[in-house]
């Protein structure tokens, strides 16, 4: 009995102990370049709280994107699904209402969501940039559309190859998307969900001039479903905007200005992705003086939060060079170059082709990069 009261009375002090060695209350930057005139911002557009079937405060989503280095976020709470609503007041806007003071106090963008959570078709749509969530809770999908388009919303459709509503993994475009789309109330797609990719979605995007998303849609706390310090990252969608304000992210996914990311995952138009990677990649020294018979080092820095992996889309006589590469976020790395021509006119000007096989422009085809070199006989 005396050993139970001391440790009765020991517990609250061990558990503050333990509150202060938890993780300090930090951001991990994820760099990306600014592009084309362009801010690069890191958003996520697809999450739940209390307020439908998430399992944390709304709070929590403002301080957990901070922390992920993300730039805005979007809280999309079930309109018709609300498993917590005995325990929790059912307001469809009241958790944008309590997670945007914190937002505004860590500098990150909120913006105003609800799910809209039918049987597929249509199945699950985001509509974000709304005003007010009410009206969207209709008899039907087509009305709850219908009061999203009226408020000028940007509407696109969830993980379309969920099992939950495709058991076989794949989506399937119907006659309702078609009805959506011709009606003006679709703009863009989940080309990742979560952990998942879907080349599908990445197709129709291309196909239908539609604005490729890429979203966690997290319903528990964050580091519960990833461990960054291993290297994996939560789902985001790169956006590119004249400002972070809610009103130039709006125009930017209405412009289709987004890059898909999933940890070293990106997806979206060739322009795109060719000026990430042109704006994260630096050879340190692109002029190298170079004997026949002998290599030399090119110190290639990669400045981005991704690693990109190459390989070499063709040879060039008189030089060798290594075939495959992966260029680590924020380290440099040698690539192997050795020359093999016994004459060579100087200087010898040579660009290095090489696919770079995590970024795609579509399901089938990797974006396709050249690094400038430049040989001088040693």
């Amino acid at each position: 009995m005396k050993l139970l009261k001391i440790i009765i009375h020991a517990l609250p002090l061990f558990l503050a102990g333990l509150f202060l060695l938890s993780p300090a209350r930090v951001r991990t930057p994820v760099d990306f370049p600014d592009i084309l005139g362009y801010r690069t911002l890191k958003c996520d557009f697809h999450m739940h709280t209390v307020f439908s079937d998430g399992n944390v405060w709304p709070t929590v989503r403002a301080e957990e994107a901070w922390r992920n280095g993300l730039d805005a976020i979007a809280i999309t709470d079930h309109i018709e699904y609300q498993p917590h609503k005995a325990d929790v007041n059912p307001d469809h806007n009241r958790s944008f209402e309590i997670a945007s003071s914190e937002g505004e106090k860590l500098g990150i963008t909120m913006i105003k969501g609800s799910e809209i959570t039918r049987k597929m078709p249509p199945g699950h749509l985001n509509a974000i940039f709304i005003r007010d969530a009410s009206p969207l809770s209709r008899d039907t999908w087509q009305e709850a559309l219908a009061e999203a388009a009226k408020q000028d919303a940007f509407i696109f459709w969830n993980h379309p190859g969920w099992k939950g509503q495709q058991p076989d993994g794949v989506a399937k475009w119907y006659p309702e998307h078609e009805e959506i789309l011709r009606q003006g109330n679709l703009h863009g797609i989940e080309v990742v969900n979560e952990r998942e990719y879907y080349p599908e979605a990445h197709r129709w995007c291309i196909e239908k001039n539609l604005t490729m998303l890429s979203n966690s849609d997290v319903h528990d706390p964050v580091f519960m479903d990833y461990d960054p310090d291993k290297g994996d990252r939560r789902a985001f969608t790169l956006v590119f905007a004249k400002d972070a304000s809610p009103e130039a992210i709006r125009e930017a996914l209405f412009d289709r200005r987004t890059v898909v990311v999933f940890n070293n995952l990106l997806a979206g138009s060739e322009t795109w992705l060719q000026e990430i990677f042109s704006n994260s990649v630096h050879i340190k020294n692109p002029t190298v003086k170079l004997k026949a018979g002998e290599s030399v080092y090119l110190q290639i820095h990669n400045k981005s939060a991704v690693d990109y992996k190459l390989t070499r889309a063709d040879r060039i006589e008189g030089l060798k060079f290594t075939g495959e590469i992966t260029f680590y976020a924020g380290k440099t790395v040698l690539l192997d170059l050795k020359r093999t021509a016994e004459e060579i006119a100087e200087p010898w000007e040579v660009n290095l082709n090489f696919r770079v096989t995590n970024l795609k422009v579509n399901p089938e085809e990797d974006l396709k990069i050249s690094l400038p070199v430049t040989i001088i006989a040693g």
